[in-house]
């Protein structure tokens, strides 16, 4: 087996990219037989390519996992820049392939992109296995947000 390589996915990728999205919905026990699942992340792929860039991990050609971040840029302002942030979604890493590296190659092609086109932070949820991960990459916690959980506000 070769090493994994990371890359930028494009809409070639969509299949792949929804069997590992499948996988993982099944790997954590919420399988429900969705059977136009496929469908449907073909046509949120396609809506998000605007505003979101997704990596893909492969190894001899195989996906093996997937990161993706959602890009938000800040309205202009008078005599500033215009800055940007990016919320980092949906690392998966096929089980067997975890604790290998692969996870971190990419983490790092994110930031390096988020770094490149000047970002000014990246946010992310982790799961509460994969802090330990973000920790070691330099993520810290963040006490400058805020979050108004909508569906305990409706209840």
């Amino acid at each position: 087996m070769s090493a994994a390589a990371v890359r930028v996915a494009t809409g070639a990728d969509v299949a792949p990219l929804a069997a590992l999205r499948r996988t993982w919905t099944e790997e954590d026990g919420h399988d429900r037989g969705d059977a136009d699942f496929e469908q449907r992340f073909a046509r949120w792929f396609t809506r998000e390519q605007a505003h979101r860039v997704t990596w893909l991990a492969e190894t001899d050609e195989r996906p093996i996992g997937m990161l993706n971040l959602l890009l938000f840029e800040r309205m202009p302002r008078p005599g500033r820049p215009a800055g940007g942030w990016a919320y980092l979604a949906n690392m998966f890493v096929l089980h067997r392939f975890r604790n290998g590296g692969v996870g971190r190659l990419l983490l790092d092609a994110a930031v390096g992109y988020a770094t490149d086109a000047g970002l000014e932070r990246i946010v992310l949820h982790p799961s509460e296995r994969a802090v330990p991960f973000y920790e070691r990459a330099g993520f810290g916690g963040a006490d400058m947000l805020l979050v108004r959980h909508l569906a305990e506000v409706a209840s």
